[in-house]
Order: C-alpha cells, then structure tokens, then sequence
C-alpha cells in the first residue's frame, strides 16, 4: 500500500523527481558532513541547556507507559489505609489499632513489616510484638520549608528509613527517581537508608544476601551491580544527583502487587499466604490524608491523577527485589560520547534525506516514515529497558533534512538562473552568428557539440591530431580517432594528469571562417556552451565535462567518456521491430533525462540513435552531443541545408528547428519519431505526414495499442503549440500506461 502510495507520489512530482535523482552534486558528502555536524553542535548545545529536557522526560514518560503490562510482584503484600478505613475514625489512628494491626500481621509470619506512617504521639509502637526487629518504620528528613519529622522513639535506629521521595524539579515534578541511601545531618532522623531501600535489603539480608558499597557511583546487593545517577544520566542535565540514586523501573501501580485494606486484616478478611514471608508494606491511600505524588503514570486517562506515597516506596522495593532475585533489567543508557553519535548519526540521515529528496512533500513523507522508525527503535529499545535520546534525534533529523533541502534548493535555483542566461547569451550569439553566415550565404554545420560515439568514415584532413601526436593542452594523450569531419573530430585520449591515465573523449572543434568578427562571436558561444555543459553534467547520465580550452584558434571540449553502444544499434533497420515494452522503456530513459535539461530551459537540439548511449556499466541510457557550437561549421550532406542556424538531423528535427527556431518541444518530437522508427522500422525520412495537417501519417504501418500511439501521436504534432509542453507530461502519461 506505501509502495503504491510513494509511487502515485513519484509521477505528480515527476519533475523535482528527474533534477532530485540525477543532479547528484559530486560535493555531496561535504554538506551533508558539515551540515550533520552543525545542527548536532545546535541540538546538543540547546540540549545541554537544559532546553529539551522537559520534552524528553515527556518522551519517556509515554515509552514507560507504553510497556507491556508486567505482572505483579509475587513477594509484596500491600496493606492500604483507604478513605473507608479512615471514615468515622479519628485520625490519625492511635497505637492500638496500628499493634492490633502489627500483632495480626505478625501471627501469619510475614519476613518484613514495613511501616510507612506518620503520627506525632507513636510512643508505643509495637508494643507487645514478638520481634520488633523485623519492623521498619520511618521519618522524614529536614528540607527547604519543612522540619524534619522523626521516628518513633522506641525504635532500633537500625530499623529506620527515611521516606522522603525526590520529583523532578521542574513544571511537571513527577517522581522519575529513587534515593536510596543518603548521608543524613538531621539531629533525630539520622538513618542513611531511605524506607524502601531499608525493607527490600532487610527482606534480602534474610535470604543471605548483603548490600555492598563499592564507590560513591555504584553498589550491589548480593551479585547484582545497580548503577546510580550522575548529573547528566540519560536526558537529565544538571541533576542533583546527590547520594545513590536509581530511575524507577516502574510497574503499573494496579498491577503492582497484592492489596488489602487495613479493615480486612483486622476482620481477619485475608489469606495467609498473601502474607507468610512476604514484604508487606503498609501505608495511607487516603487522598483526605495525603493527596499523593504525580508518576509517568498519573497522565494516563486510566490512571488516577496522583499517586498514594505507599506505592511508590512499594515500588522502589519492588525494583531492588525483582533485579536481584529475578535479573529484572534496570533501565540503562549510553554515555555522553555515546549519545552524541547517535544524535550525530540521525542527523547525516535527515542530511541525506534532504539531499536526495528535493520536494517538500516528498520529504514530508519520508522523513515521517523515517521519523517513525526513530520512534520504533527508541520504543523497541526501551520495551528491553534502554533510554536512549529520541526527542534529540528527531530534532536532528528535521532541522539537518529541510537545512540541506533549503541550501539545495537555493543553490539549484542560483544555478537554474545562471543556466537560463547562458542559455541567453547563446541564443545572442546563434542570432550574431546568422547575421554573420546570412552575410557571406554560408551555410553551417548542424552536428552537435559532442557526437562521442558516432563513428564517421568521411577523409581526415591534414589538420587531424593522430595517436603519438604532442599532448593536446599539454595534458590529453590521443590514443584513438572516434569521429572526424571536415571541421570538427572526436579523440579518445587519456588524461596523463590524473591518476591511473583515465580514458576520455576530447572534442575539437575548427570554426568555419578565421577572421576576428567570426571568432569572437564563436568564441562566445563556445565558452558560454561550454558552461552549460558543466552545469548539465552534474546529471548522472549526461558525460561530465572535464575540462575546455582554446589553442591556435580551435576549440577543444574534454569530456567524460562513456563506454557502451548508442540506441542506433539497437533501432530498425541494424535490428528488428520493438516491442512495445521496449518503446515505452526507451522513451522514459530519455525523457527523465530531458526532465532535467529542459528544468534548465537548455534545448538539446539532436536528439535520434545515436546521440543516446547505453552503458556497458549499469545499462542506462546516457544522453550525448549537447551544444550550438557546431553552428560555428559548415553543414555536412546529413544535415539541415537551410542558411539559417538550425541544427539538427533531418526527419528527427521538427519544422520550427529547422527553421532556426527550436523549442523545448522540440526534442520531445525528435523523441517521438526515434518511437516511431522503433516500432514500424520505417526510417524518419521516410515518413509522410498529412498533406492537410502536416502530420506524420504511420499508425496504419504497425500494430500498435492505441493508449501508445495517442502519446506518440501527440509527441509528433506539426505545429509545436499541439504537442505536449514538457518532458515530465510525457513521462506521467507513459508511466500511468506502463503500470
């Protein structure tokens, strides 16, 4: 469904399509290096500026919550004090009814209380109880606007945690983390044990297994290590990561572990095994008592809005519990050099994007399907217990993708522009030129600038470069004669500057008259074709140009060279008829190369067989023999005789060109005809048009489905105001047909 989808997508954008896939700008790397490199530095410095963190903390809020459902902790028996339990009693509650509650506990033999209960006269807590040592209460350390509260004083200070519990200091304050233990200053609550971390050790103890602090970054608890925060853990920056601190690993806080109320146990409403060496840990749910704390959980809609402290601390001990007996995974992420190269990485992608995607639509598309891959990852990553930077990376992704299609997109339209003046100081030297041919009624050549591949049997001049001559531009070693003519040949030469004596094609071009009017005009012209050229072959199928020179009056173009045969042996009548398969392939090759040239508003003027290559290499067709330099020459038997400049084949050339007069048209019926010939085998001159419309008239020679010959049909309209206006028109039609 995408496929088809991205590829409906493809043909409305067909023309940012061709320019996007094959202008490859041969400095890519260089921006997508320098511009992934930049909006990192950005993004990481807005990062460490704490910037972001709000968001992130949001990001793994939701991937916390997005977990699968875990089951509950098997070993922690919740005893809740609810709004029933509290109703009609006077609160807080007296020591009778906690002993009472202690002493029924006591009698099914759970491993650990845990008693998690402030009440300002407790001065006989557990009174009566066989063991009081298997009994954990609490107190509360001094903070900002808060005295300390202490414990009850007849307990062990051995058997005392502090229950303090650390929101994030920031909008949301949301308890992300745990401390568990802590030097404390406090005259009275001086234990160093927070609550939970007191009743899951004092459980483990009872099980042969001892906490072990190894540093001031770490600890273990029998064999297991547990990593704690430092400042810039995950997406926290500038945290107050003061004494051992952990990131809850939350479970759902109604599926945390088993519950009953205070009421039920005194009613004798439980089972004995909920409670027999259990943790049980007892607390106020009452929101008239306590209103609570916010966890990642309370912004879910199934959640209520606050969660009863009791819970948190029942789940920190579950954390420690199920880590250690269970290798539970506690939530890990990368160091900073890490996590800088993953946000680099993601950036060269959305850089890449970017550079390859040129339409903002386009991009839309793919960079959502790419942003959503980040999501998935990160998600996959953290259902396994990895916090690793989502909210970073997707800033990067965007910002590096639409930075590199908006310098790309500027620096296509600067060269756009650039090209559409040369092209118009080309066609003011093409008019000097006339003038200057109509003056002496000389006629020109009409071959193009560059026929690398066609190979020409007319007698060399003596003025012909032979293989061992001196090197042309001191640089290019002639190894073979492509083409030659009167005026102009083509060399296969090798470059001696470069590395490994590569092959390419150099040009030479002799203008037709030497005086100082003829050769200023054509030297123009020459160079301003020359510019174009380079600027055209930046297309993947279109030869490079490598370099361009003038010496003792000749004009010399070197160009990449390609290996392969042209479309002439492949068309009627070196081979048979074509399929129409095979028609509608040739037709769009050359059409998305035309796509591009004609974004550029160049015409290319010849377009037939053997001005298009199909390469050994990958098989592609590349499209040779751009330029009006040639207009410099005489014309030659093949081409137009019309004293005008024109240029062009005839049969492929339409009316208007070889009137002197091309348009953009113009190569999409050069095209047509090259599918005419290809499907009838009959040679373009020797179509006859309609002695009315001055149509080709070739449908009654061949077979052919009628959706095909509309295209070519309108492809090869006399009047050019009657064809299709532009390549990537063309192309749609061919692809809506072909699929």
């Amino acid at each position: 469904m995408i496929s088809g989808i991205l590829e409906k997508l493809k043909a409305v954008l067909l023309r940012n399509q061709g320019y996007s896939d094959a202008s490859a700008n041969k400095n890519w790397w260089q921006i997508v290096l320098v511009t992934s490199l930049g909006v990192t530095t950005l993004v990481w410095g807005v990062r460490e500026l704490k910037w972001l963190q709000s968001w992130e903390l949001k990001a793994y809020d939701q991937m916390l919550r997005s977990r699968p459902v875990e089951p509950p902790d098997p070993r922690i028996l919740l005893v809740t004090i609810t709004e029933e339990d509290v109703a009609g009693k006077k609160w807080p509650l007296s020591d009778a009814t906690i002993n009472q509650l202690l002493l029924k506990l006591e009698f099914y033999q759970p491993r650990v209380i845990a008693l998690s209960l402030y009440r300002p006269e407790q001065k006989n807590l557990a009174a009566g109880l066989n063991n009081q040592n298997n009994i954990i209460s609490t107190c509360l350390l001094s903070s900002i606007g808060r005295s300390e509260i202490p414990p009850p004083p007849n307990f062990n200070q051995a058997n005392i945690g502090y229950s303090d519990l650390i929101p994030d200091n920031n909008e949301d304050q949301i308890v992300r983390r745990g401390l568990l233990f802590a030097h404390s200053t406090d005259s009275k609550c001086t234990t160093s044990f927070s609550f939970a971390a007191l009743a899951a050790v004092s459980y483990l103890e009872k099980q042969g297994l001892e906490i072990d602090f190894l540093d001031t970054n770490s600890f273990h608890i029998g064999k297991i290590p547990f990593k704690t925060l430092k400042a810039d853990s995950g997406s926290y920056e500038g945290l107050d990561a003061a004494g051992y601190q952990i990131l809850l690993n939350y479970r759902q806080s109604d599926r945390l572990a088993q519950q009953v109320t205070l009421t039920q146990v005194l009613n004798n409403q439980i089972n004995p095994n909920w409670i027999k060496d259990r943790l049980v840990i007892i607390g106020v749910t009452a929101a008239s008592v306590h209103p609570g704390l916010y966890t990642p959980y309370n912004a879910s809609p199934q959640q209520p809005t606050r969660t009863p402290a009791v819970l948190i601390h029942a789940q920190i001990a579950s954390q420690l519990l199920s880590t250690v007996l269970d290798e539970r995974p506690q939530i890990w992420y990368w160091p900073d050099w890490a996590e800088l190269v993953w946000v680099w990485s993601w950036s060269v992608v959305g850089s890449i994007l970017g550079w390859r995607l040129r339409h903002p639509l386009l991009l839309l598309i793919v960079g959502g399907i790419t942003l959503a891959s980040l999501v998935a990852i990160c998600v996959g990553l953290f259902f396994l217990a990895g916090w690793i930077p989502l909210i970073p990376s997707a800033i990067a992704v965007v910002i590096s993708s639409i930075s590199v299609m908006a310098y790309t997109t500027y620096q296509t339209q600067q060269q756009t522009q650039v090209i559409i003046l040369q092209v118009e100081q080309q066609k003011a030297a093409i008019e000097q030129l006339n003038v200057l041919l109509k003056d002496t009624t000389t006629t020109v050549d009409s071959t193009t600038i560059s026929d690398l591949h066609v190979h020409d049997n007319s007698a060399l001049t003596t003025a012909e470069k032979r293989t061992g001559d001196l090197l042309l531009g001191g640089r290019y070693h002639i190894s073979q004669v492509l083409a030659a003519g009167g005026f102009g040949r083509t060399y296969l030469a090798q470059d001696t500057q470069r590395p490994g004596n590569p092959s390419c094609v150099v040009k030479q071009l002799m203008p037709a008259r030497r005086d100082t009017r003829f050769l200023e005009v054509a030297r123009r012209l020459f160079n301003t074709e020359a510019e174009i050229l380079e600027a055209l072959g930046k297309h993947e199928q279109i030869p490079a140009l490598l370099a361009y020179f003038e010496d003792n009056q000749e004009f010399y173009l070197v160009q990449e060279y390609i290996s392969g045969h042209t479309l002439g042996e492949e068309l009627p009548p070196v081979q048979g008829l074509k399929s129409e398969s095979f028609v509608v392939e040739m037709l769009k090759g050359v059409l998305e190369i035309l796509v591009f040239v004609h974004e550029h508003r160049v015409i290319h003027r010849d377009i037939k067989p053997t001005n298009i290559i199909r390469s050994t290499q990958d098989h592609r067709l590349v499209l040779i023999d751009f330029g009006a330099v040639k207009l410099m020459q005489p014309p030659t038997s093949e081409k137009t005789e019309l004293a005008t400049v024109a240029i062009g084949t005839r049969g492929y050339a339409p009316p208007e060109q070889m009137a002197g007069h091309p348009r953009l048209s113009s190569d999409i019926y050069a095209l047509g005809i090259m599918g005419i010939q290809a499907i009838t085998g009959i040679l373009p001159q020797e179509l006859h048009p309609d002695s009315e419309t001055g149509n080709i008239i070739w449908r009654e020679t061949t077979s052919v489905s009628k959706e095909l010959a509309v295209i070519l049909d309108k492809m090869v309209r006399y009047h050019f105001s009657d064809r299709y206006q532009s390549s990537a028109a063309v192309l749609q039609d061919l692809k809506r047909i072909s699929s």
